[in-house]
């Protein structure tokens, strides 16, 4: 199967959380990608551990929200690109760039504060993905 050349940010889609289109920034720095959830609520489900989320999937737009829920993969420290720690929930959901769909691991945080709402990172793209920094944009949603 041939790689897919992505640029620096791509739109994809999460189509297991029903996100048709979500702006990410491809970050070979990253090992772990992330996801912005402006609300992380574990619960339990027939004996599964469960997490529901909530995500605002355009930047600057509060009103548009997407209410989540899927397994608890992980729960697992991560340092942020500011040398920060935090315990962040991780599910596994299918992501699909250009025609492309492979499963991919994310934590949930709080990305409000930040340019993009998810974060691909370098492990996500094992395999599947060849990063090309000039790039902007090569798949459309």
């Amino acid at each position: 199967m041939d790689k897919l050349l992505v640029g620096w940010r791509e739109w994809v889609a999460l189509p297991g959380l029903n996100i048709n289109k979500i702006k990410a920034k491809i970050d070979t720095g990253a090992r772990t990608s992330a996801l912005h959830a402006f609300f992380v609520e574990p619960f339990d489900e027939n004996g599964q551990k469960m997490v529901r989320f909530g995500v605002h999937p355009v930047q600057k737009r509060l009103d548009i929200e997407i209410i989540c829920q899927c397994p608890i993969k992980d729960y697992r420290q991560v340092r942020d690109s500011g040398g920060h720690q935090e315990l962040r929930y991780v599910i596994e959901t299918p992501l699909k760039l250009g025609e492309r769909v492979w499963p991919v691991e994310m934590t949930l945080t709080n990305r409000d504060n930040m340019k993009f709402r998810m974060l691909l990172g370098r492990t996500a793209m094992r395999g599947m993905a060849v990063f090309s920094r000039p790039v902007l944009l090569v798949w459309k949603a």
